[in-house]
């Protein structure tokens, strides 16, 4: 097998339309100003900010058309998370995409009714940990009497959302609870620090929790291993925007700061790492937007999962490198709350460990790459 592999690359019409529309409506509610209002506040986002989302059709973004979705597919998301990232929204539109697809691709037909109110607004999170450890085993479980029971960690926009898709042991086999968050209890979400600010995730506590769906089955396996994957997509694509906002204020900075009588940015110590951010910047725009083009409403193969791999390996490195270039170019004031740079770099390591960092990434890319 060629190490290149599938190489192909498609930007239609209305995800160029799409990609326009989503930059100017994320420059306008968005940027650095309007991240940091939001730095120490339950939700990380203005809820009017979520109902113009709606009203866009955003949350509906690869769900079918006849349960009020658009119909676009899920690589249409690509574009709209490369502007979140570039604007540092932390919204839960995200998860809430990444849920749909995992209750789509698992049981549209059982889960209709939850992807039809998804499609009209209501936000989602999937909640998979039990320990600090990703993927490990599942200690939720539905009981006899057909009640949700036990606890997940570090659950991404769960303050936000309607539908929580519990990950679950069922049958000695993995299962989907989905939950209507209104029926938990007032003290089972418990928020949780994360060093990334513009974002939020809690524990949940489910006790006696009746399930609204149980999906059950061979399909949840491979739905899992799709929402996985796509996951890895959608926050690269995230993160290439974030690496392009923090090249912004960088050579901003460049342009502007002076020593010794000169712009630092005239030292060549600098021009180059600047030079070495754009570089990785577009591969991983090349990454984003190739895997987008393999994507389908269809069960991922090989050339998706090395294009998804590849994307999110690229992604994540080249945000880490431009957080952490931004932080030493400003110096002492770079390592400071006040200093924009911190936004960066925290990103950079929050991005790095969602759905696996790039040497996770990297060692099942050689198996699927490197011919016995």
């Amino acid at each position: 097998m060629s190490v290149i592999g599938n190489t192909a690359m498609r930007f239609d019409e209305e995800q160029s339309m799409l990609l326009d529309y989503a930059r100017s409506f994320c420059a306008d509610r968005g940027g650095l100003n309007a991240a940091r209002e939001h730095l120490e506040s339950p939700l990380e986002y203005s809820p009017q900010v979520w109902e113009e989302m709606v009203a866009m059709g955003w949350t509906g973004i690869g769900l079918p058309e006849e349960i009020g979705g658009s119909g676009l597919g899920i690589g249409a998301a690509v574009p709209v998370a490369e502007s979140l990232g570039k604007a540092l929204m932390g919204t839960p539109l995200i998860s809430t995409l990444l849920t749909a697809q995992l209750l789509l691709r698992a049981d549209a037909s059982a889960a209709a009714d939850v992807l039809a109110g998804i499609a009209a607004g209501d936000a989602a999170c999937v909640a998979e940990l039990e320990s600090e450890d990703w993927n490990g085993p599942s200690g939720c479980f539905v009981d006899d009497a057909g009640l949700l029971q036990g606890r997940k960690q570090m659950v991404m926009d769960a303050q936000s959302a309607r539908w929580i898709a519990v990950l679950i042991t069922f049958e000695d086999a993995s299962a989907i609870a989905v939950v209507d968050a209104r029926d938990l209890g007032a003290q089972a979400i418990s928020p949780r620090v994360l060093i990334d600010n513009t974002h939020r995730a809690a524990d949940v506590g489910f006790v006696n929790v009746q399930p609204v769906l149980l999906v059950s089955g061979e399909s949840v396996s491979s739905a899992l291993r799709d929402y996985r994957l796509l996951g890895a997509l959608l926050v690269a694509a995230e993160s290439t925007g974030a690496t392009a906002a923090c090249l912004d204020v960088t050579v901003e900075y460049l342009k502007t700061r002076k020593q010794f009588g000169k712009l630092i940015g005239s030292y060549q110590a600098l021009k180059h790492p600047s030079v070495e951010i754009l570089t990785m910047m577009d591969s991983a725009r090349s990454f984003i937007y190739h895997a987008s083009s393999l994507i389908t409403d269809e069960a991922l193969a090989k050339d998706q999962e090395i294009a998804c791999r590849m994307a999110k390996a690229q992604a994540t490195e080249a945000l880490k490198f431009a957080g952490d270039r931004a932080v030493q170019f400003h110096g002492g004031m770079g390592f400071t709350w006040d200093c924009d740079a911190q936004l960066f770099i925290r990103r950079a390591q929050w991005a790095q460990q969602q759905f696996g960092d790039a040497q996770h990434h990297r060692q099942r890319l050689a198996a699927l790459l490197i011919d016995d």
